[in-house]
């Protein structure tokens, strides 16, 4: 008996906190979906899908999406349509045939984007009974997109369910602006960001930054005093130093605040080119996200735009990676530093230094292992003895 309590309690143990999945990886397994997979790639939709805990996935066939291809919508536009096909709670068939009064109303991710008016990115889910359940945008009442089937169910996390018809939505299907379209520079100057822009401007690192935009971007702005703070050493760099520099703040993919707040671990940057990583590491608690790059820690204290494919964050600090800077000496008898003290580095002007020192290694790879460990906010020393703890409670009641 004890011995069967004990392994029982080991299974509960070693069984995974949350449940991580890939909703491109799933969708391949079944072909009849692939233009449906292949626009949710192309929207940044899979990226967004992938970092929720728990989601709906209302999937159309390759015969809807054509429907919808014929319109002729932009990558823009069809982001928001698919968008209202993704809803931010769990339905399975059990729950499906169960809807308490034989309806509900439920939000989509085209609800919390932000671009939905009203009600208008809200789903009717209505039990019809004799199997049949229908689904319509709020706003329209139309039910004329039906359940087929299940294709993937992990409860209470991941739902993909097909329905036999594209929800059709005037509101989503309106014409969506290009970000390309956006002047970067203006954007930041203008959210807090100006000194900053300037200097993008000036160096001419603002077209790599706006080159970006339409595959994903998300950019990391220092504050204007942090800037100024900054520029006695940013004049001692060389030219191509002080494009890194710049490019740094960069990184090539659309991340909003709720995926930066799922995920810790290491991001490589628009500077980040072979041998010179140019990364830093993103690390969170709670409402909290801050980078470190070794040299400095930067804390995000503002949101400027977080709408894919564009994110921009205000820090506290400029961003100092380690290939330009050191930190400062600190002699065995000087005083202890104020808290910032060890943030001031000094530029090296020339180049890049030494990136192949063992302690930097090691503390990347505890960084890259650290970034697997964050969804359940439980690290496996905490889970660990929670375990034993329980064990040893059953078997001492024996």
């Amino acid at each position: 008996m004890a011995a069967a309590i004990f392994a029982l309690l080991v299974v509960v143990l070693l069984a995974p906190a949350t449940t991580a999945f890939n909703i491109t990886k799933i969708l391949k397994k079944h072909p009849e979906f692939s233009t449906f997979n292949q626009y949710l790639t192309e929207t940044h939709l899979a990226n967004e899908i992938n970092h929720r805990q728990t989601i709906t996935i209302l999937a159309l066939d390759n015969s809807a999406m054509s429907s919808l291809l014929s319109k002729g919508l932009t990558l823009f536009t069809l982001r928001n349509v698919l968008s209202l096909h993704v809803l931010v709670d769990y339905y399975g068939a059990k729950k499906l045939h169960q809807i308490t009064d034989g309806t509900t109303v439920t939000a989509s991710l085209f609800q919390s984007s932000g671009d939905a008016d009203g009600n208008s990115g809200y789903v009717n889910i209505t039990d019809m009974h004799g199997g049949k359940v229908a689904f319509a945008p709020a706003d329209t009442g139309d039910l004329n997109s039906f359940f087929v089937k299940t294709l993937v169910e992990m409860p209470y996390n991941l739902s993909v369910i097909q329905i036999s018809a594209v929800l059709d939505s005037a509101t989503a299907e309106a014409p969506t602006p290009e970000p390309s379209k956006v002047n970067l520079t203006s954007l930041l100057a203008a959210k807090g960001c100006k000194e900053f822009s300037r200097l993008l401007s000036s160096t001419g690192a603002d077209k790599t930054f706006q080159e970006n935009i339409d595959s994903g971007l998300t950019v990391f702005c220092a504050g204007d005093a942090a800037v100024k703070a900054f520029m006695p050493k940013f004049r001692n760099l060389t030219a191509g130093n002080k494009t890194a520099v710049l490019l740094y703040h960069g990184v090539p993919v659309f991340n909003s605040m709720a995926m930066l707040k799922s995920s810790n671990g290491i991001m490589n940057t628009l500077a980040t080119d072979g041998a010179n990583k140019y990364d830093f590491t993103v690390q969170n608690d709670d409402e909290t996200v801050t980078l470190k790059t070794k040299v400095v820690t930067a804390k995000i204290t503002g949101t400027l735009v977080d709408k894919d494919p564009v994110a921009a964050y205000k820090l506290d600090k400029v961003l100092l990676p380690r290939e330009l800077f050191k930190k400062s000496a600190k002699p065995d008898s000087a005083p202890a530093p104020a808290p910032e003290a060890e943030d001031a580095p000094s530029p090296v002007a020339d180049g890049p230094t030494s990136d192949d020192d063992d302690d930097d290694e090691v503390a990347d790879q505890r960084a890259r292992r650290g970034s697997r460990n964050d969804a359940g906010k439980i690290n496996g020393g905490g889970l660990l003895a929670v375990g034993l703890a329980l064990c040893y409670c059953a078997l001492a009641a024996l």
